[in-house]
């Protein structure tokens, strides 16, 4: 189904009254059909020709069309998109597929007002609406869901080439029509309808990438020049009985690098990132104790270890436990990574399009992704809980944040690597029927499947030093710089302790979605109603996560064997020369490593920006071998603990009235809805069985058994979801827009799962199964509800012509729900009897936030050729997200009362993906066969949570990203292309648990493609 039959109805007598706009004889000719993606769609005409070229005028029916190409028509195209929608909505189409002007649909999306990106590997994946993460987001492909391989609701848009799109859009308000699931807004992509699309077209492109970071690396996994070529086909054959069918097809395959070098340090998972003391009063744990040590564990006492700061309440003093002392983030290891790289995607996208009759329309897509990403890892890491007495406490320097800016002591130091792979393969296939039934009466019947299946993986290596040399490093502008003393780091025999590899199979999930939708629509003779639409969908997601041993996978794990092989044989036999110059320079205030000698004279053997290195599968081979085992990676299980096993089952109905008329002598049109969702949720798990025995005192013990049971729990909810938009043109190059709608965005599936096992309480000699059982320990919440919100926009708009607009918007949305831990009664079955116990986990809340938000879109083109456009997006929230470790953390009991647990030392964070500005940015020019564009994009700082469950915080800091192109129409037929991303190498960082924690600093250097197009 088209956007335009979803979403922007428009009747032809509002065609036909609104002539003053460039676009709309055209729209008048084709008699409502598709135009600009959402305008209509060209009428079917088997093998039509080409529109004449650029500024070049035809009579066809009296009517003088203009036909615009390149950076103007995309453009063109958009201010159409929003003109002519009912709901505030920014979209762009091409008039051909490849026309995108984009290098992904990531990218082509970012260039859209209020739309930001994630950027991981260089380039654009997850999308933001307007400051709000992708969670709040909904994707549909041809109107229908899109799975994604993250456990999450939103998508990887690196995923699909934009050669193979023709229309994408971002609705920023909702209608009663579409699927519901998108608070901040929804992503629609659109495949070619061949018939609809209306004439012949054989087209291909060839392009080859090249990084300038890329020449500078020994890459194992891909040349220096990567490859991108696209081949489609679209064509339509009309019979004389009046039938037509139309036939696409699009293949694009993709092998490219994807360099990327990193400062890392440890991970906030809560077992690698501490804020340990920094209290030189206290020698019994920190920074400052009396023996060297993790400074997370202490010296003397009860010993206490992994603890550093305690967030937890006093109940004694109301505050927490360490309430006032200083402390410093501090992470198991500070490391530099050096990639090698590797991205393949090979893509098909395919439809026919078959017209019996001049009321039937039958259309059958289908889109397939198959994207493997390869990395090579090299790591040295520096070893950093350690403390060294009388040196790493009084030498410490930090920020105001508890960040360090410099550090001393004995540590250990590794040579690591790692080798991964992820395999995504998304298949996405839908049959869509739409039939005139009477002159009133349209009926549209739509069938889907889509399905994402996904897996990593991975060898760890582990080479260490024997003994803990001395070093200390300095933060430089964008990362820390070492220096070591009598240390070279180059030296593969200084790495010959614990050596190890471990191999992963993990993070294996499969999501489909299949669903199926019977959609009406009554046209009315009325002076106000035009019509009623209504209808029912139904469909169901699975999401399934496999377990291992290790909770989301698998390990196989190896030590050396000395007696079998001797470490240095196995380092030196295995190793290779450093894979890249100039690692880091870009960031780097000089050497990131320094080697001195017990006098501080600087050591050339060490000194630079590489380190000793080795082939990750030899190394991982070699310790296998001395072990007797096989170099293989594990399975997964199905029938395992750390399995997540959810079906989401949901209905939906909903009725419309659109509404188009005159009233004070202005146009008004729009609809009103509503729309009523129910959902249910089944989660299944498997735990130990267990068996209760009675002792001969009569007490009762569970003793666990060998085997795995089933565990089964679920949820659900209904919801009512009203909306109503109105557009009023005010005069012929003004219109007003306003919209309401309730929005829902529903919790992540990996989050739905159900794992659980039982608390007892034994000691106590209980004789009944109710003083056995006092709790349940778990994770995953079935009964999670979504997170509702009431939305309102309100815009104004100026076309002064068909290349320029002036559109400024505000809206305001007030969520409802927020995320805590609540103790709430789940029951079980033991033995036979029903076993009512409570369990603590998260759940949705009833508190309000609010968000206020200004968007503004500003296009222009002068007669020279010279056009810019701007879309800015400004938000505020109150909306809070705590840390789960070093924030303020509360539980609600069975009565409903809530109690502080911890008193944190870190401010909440906001929604994720949240940035307050937003900004995109173009300046064109195009004259004749000539066009090109600068492109810049701004982001400001976000949280992009570092768990699935969005409790451990994480911070994106603001990024201001450069890209161009350009193009040359050689003739009718050839055009050829530059193109670039990250121009100017801007890196991305991240800051972990608090804002000034420098967490990872990634590095990816500019992207240039250079090709050839060619259309027949």
């Amino acid at each position: 189904m088209s956007l335009n039959k979803e979403h922007t109805k428009i009747t032809e007598l509002h065609i036909q009254e609104r002539t003053r706009f460039a676009l709309r004889p055209v729209a008048k000719l084709v008699k409502a059909t598709m135009f600009a993606g959402v305008a209509g769609s060209l009428a079917f005409s088997a093998h039509a020709q080409e529109a004449p070229a650029q500024n070049v005028a035809a009579e066809d029916d009296g009517i003088e069309i203009i036909s615009v190409t390149g950076s103007r028509r995309t453009i063109q195209n958009q201010i159409a998109i929003k003109r002519e929608a009912t709901t505030v909505v920014d979209g762009l189409s091409a008039d051909d597929i490849g026309d995108l002007p984009a290098l992904s649909i990531g990218e082509a999306l970012e260039s859209i007002t209020g739309a930001a990106s994630h950027r991981e590997n260089g380039g654009a994946t997850e999308i933001t609406i307007r400051g709000l993460g992708p969670f709040l987001s909904a994707t549909h492909i041809n109107g229908r869901e899109a799975t994604n391989g993250s456990g999450d609701r939103s998508v990887n848009f690196s995923q699909f080439p934009s050669e193979l799109v023709k229309k994408i859009a971002i609705y920023k308000t909702q209608d009663a029509s579409m699927i519901e699931g998108g608070v901040a807004g929804v992503i629609a992509l659109e495949t070619v309808q061949p018939l609809d699309f209306g004439k012949q077209r054989i087209q291909g492109e060839v392009k080859v990438n090249y990084n300038p970071d890329e020449s500078n690396v020994e890459n194992s996994l891909q040349s220096d020049v990567g490859f991108r070529g696209t081949f489609s086909y679209v064509d339509q054959f009309e019979f004389d009985n009046g039938q037509a069918v139309g036939v696409s097809f699009g293949v694009q395959r993709q092998d490219i690098s994807q360099p990327e070098a990193e400062y890392r340090s440890s991970s906030p998972t809560g077992s690698s990132l501490w804020a340990c003391l920094n209290d030189p009063t206290n020698t019994n744990e920190g920074f400052y104790r009396s023996s060297a040590g993790d400074c997370e564990d202490q010296v003397a006492g009860e010993k206490l270890t992994n603890q550093g700061y305690q967030t937890a309440i006093d109940p004694d003093t109301g505050k927490a436990q360490s309430d006032g002392t200083p402390y410093a983030w501090t992470g198991s290891s500070r490391s530099f990574r050096q990639n090698e790289t590797s991205d393949e995607r090979d893509a098909i996208f395919m439809a026919v399009q078959y017209q019996p009759s001049d009321v039937l329309d039958i259309n059958l897509d289908a889109q397939i992704s198959d994207r493997t990403q390869a990395e090579a890892r090299h790591d040295l890491l520096f070893l950093q809980k350690r403390a060294t007495p009388g040196i790493t406490g009084p030498s410490l320097v930090t920020n105001q944040a508890g960040g360090i800016l410099h550090w001393e002591g004995e540590e250990r130091i590794e040579s690591a690597g790692e080798q991964f792979s992820r395999e995504e393969n998304y298949r996405g296939y839908g049959l869509n029927v739409d039939y005139q039934a009477t002159d009133n009466l349209n009926l549209n019947f739509d069938v889907s499947y889509s399905q994402t299946k996904r897996e990593e993986l991975q060898i760890s290596n582990r080479g260490r030093t024997v003994d803990r040399p001395f070093f200390s490093w300095d933060m430089g502008e964008h990362i820390p710089h070492f220096t070591l003393t009598d240390f070279d780091v180059t030296d593969i025999s200084n790495y010959t302790d614990s050596l190890r590899t471990r191999l992963d199979r993990e993070n294996a999930r499969e999501n489909e979605v299949i669903g199926a939708r019977v959609d009406f629509e009554y046209t009315l003779g009325g002076d106000v109603f035009t019509s009623i639409q209504g209808g029912v969908r139904t469909s169901e997601l699975t999401f399934v996560q496999y377990g291992g041993n290790q909770g989301n996978g698998s390990r196989t794990e190896y030590t050396l064997d000395e007696s079998v092989t001797p470490a240095l044989d196995v380092l030196q036999s295995c190793q290779i020369d450093f894979p890249e110059s100039g690692f880091l320079s870009s960031v780097s205030d000089g050497d990131i490593l320094t080697h001195v000698d017990s006098d501080g004279n600087v050591v050339a053997s060490g000194t630079g920006s590489s380190w000793a290195t080795y082939d990750n599968v030899c190394f991982s081979q070699a310790l296998a071998a001395s072990n007797g085992g096989a170099f293989a990676y594990p399975e997964l299980e199905y029938e395992n603990a750390g399995t997540i096993d959810v079906t989401e089952k949901t209905t939906s109905v909903y009725l419309m009235a659109n509404y188009d008329t005159e009233m004070f002598g202005k146009y008004i049109r729009g609809n009103f809805g509503v729309r009523v969702v129910d959902t249910d949720v089944t989660s299944l798990g498997f735990r130990n069985t267990f068996e209760v025995v009675t002792n001969e005192d009569g007490s009762l013990t569970l003793v666990p058994g060998e085997s795995l049971e089933q565990i089964e729990g679920g949820g659900g909810y209904t919801e009512v979801l009203p909306s109503f938009n109105l557009v009023v043109d005010y005069s012929e190059d003004i219109l007003l827009r306003g919209g309401i709608y309730r929005g829902m965005s529903r919790p992540d599936p990996a989050n739905l799962g159900y794992s659980r096992t039982f608390q007892t309480d034994e000691e106590s000699a209980p004789t009944s199964l109710g003083d056995l059982f006092v709790g349940v320990n778990g994770s995953g919440n079935p009964n999670t509800q979504p997170l509702m919100s009431w939305n309102y926009d309100a815009a104004f708009e100026w076309y002064p012509n068909e290349d320029a607009i002036f559109a400024f918007g505000v809206y305001y949305k007030q969520f409802q729900g927020g995320f805590q831990q609540q103790t709430v009664l789940e029951d079980f079955i033991v033995g036979g009897q029903t076993v009512t116990l409570p369990i603590t986990n998260s759940v949705t809340t009833d508190e309000e936030s609010d968000l206020f938000g200004i968007e503004t879109s500003i296009t222009y083109r002068w007669d020279s050729g010279i056009g810019i456009k701007l879309g800015y997006n400004y938000a505020d929230t109150d909306m809070e997200y705590e840390d789960s470790l070093y924030g303020d953390t509360y539980v609600t009991d069975l009565d409903g009362n809530t109690t502080q647990l911890t008193a944190g030392i870190v401010s909440p964070a906001s929604v994720p993906g949240f940035s307050k500005h937003v900004l995109s940015s173009q300046l064109y020019y195009q004259i004749g066969d000539f066009d090109t564009a600068i492109i810049y994009k701004y982001r400001s700082e976000y949280f992009q949570p570092y768990t699935s469950n969005s409790t451990r915080l994480r911070y994106v800091d603001a990024v201001g990203v450069w890209e161009a192109r350009a193009s040359y129409k050689v003739n009718e037929h050839v055009r050829v292309k530059l193109e670039a991303i990250n121009l100017f190498s801007q890196p991305k960082s991240q800051d972990y648990f608090t804002e000034g924690n420098l967490g990872e600093v990634n590095d990816y250097g500019p992207r240039l493609f250079a090709g050839v197009s060619f259309k027949f």
